[in-house]
């Protein structure tokens, strides 16, 4: 029952978008994403998708796309992306989704000893594009729903915690920020990321800042083979 984590699979079966037009390392590489998933994901397996998943703008056009995430071996939870468009309430996204696939919201789901937590996340203060009049409302919100979700599991008993955002938790600096001191304070042992790809993959951290391992997982990063978070 290992957990494992990908971001940013823009899969685009019913909406015309193919990510190759991004460049050569996207070619081909929703074949490559399978290959990759097959390749090490047993079926009782986990596998955290931190946004991105599907560029439908409608969750009635996310048929196609959840249809073939969801017959990849193992168990998945999806949180929101910034191009996750189809995104609307979570109780219409829950009733849309198939049996393997599960999505998040100001909540928790616990995996054998392990609780999965997340928000969609935003732009972190110390960013030189964050603008205040625009950005802090949406940062404040996106720290509460983060705090929302790792209070769930705390009032369960977990201990063990997998944390997701599909933004950086931190500015390109690795400044602290609401959402770090949050991962920080709750204990959560690790903490997936994706939302980075091109040139910004160079400003990626992976490692450990006060006992949160960081895991940077866009798909473009990973050669579109998930990464084992815990085995």
């Amino acid at each position: 029952m290992s957990i494992w984590g990908i971001a940013d699979l823009h899969l685009s079966f019913e909406v015309n978008k193919p990510m190759d037009v991004f460049g050569d390392r996207w070619k081909d590489y929703v074949k490559k994403i399978e290959e990759g998933w097959k390749s090490r994901v047993n079926s009782d397996d986990l596998v955290v998708i931190p946004g991105d998943i599907s560029w439908a703008i409608s969750l009635s056009e996310t048929g196609k796309d959840f249809a073939w995430l969801d017959k990849l071996p193992g168990t998945k939870v999806i949180l929101r992306g910034n191009h996750d468009y189809w995104w609307s309430t979570i109780t219409r996204v829950r009733k849309a989704l198939p049996p393997t696939i599960h999505a998040l919201q100001n909540d928790h789901l616990s995996w054998g000893g392990w609780a999965i937590c997340g928000t969609r996340g935003w732009i972190c203060p110390g960013e030189p594009r964050f603008d205040p009049e625009r950005d802090q409302k949406i940062y404040l919100r996106e720290t509460h729903r983060l705090e929302l979700s790792l209070e769930s599991a705390y009032k369960e008993g977990k201990e063990d915690i997998v944390a997701a955002l599909h933004y950086p938790p931190f500015s390109s600096r690795r400044e602290e920020s609401g959402f770090t001191r949050l991962l920080t304070s709750y204990g959560v042992k690790h903490c997936l990321y994706g939302h980075l790809h091109g040139e910004a993959l160079e400003q990626a951290y992976q490692g450990n800042i006060e006992g949160v391992e960081y895991h940077f997982v866009s798909a473009d990063a990973l050669n579109f083979t998930p990464a084992l978070i815990v085995s």
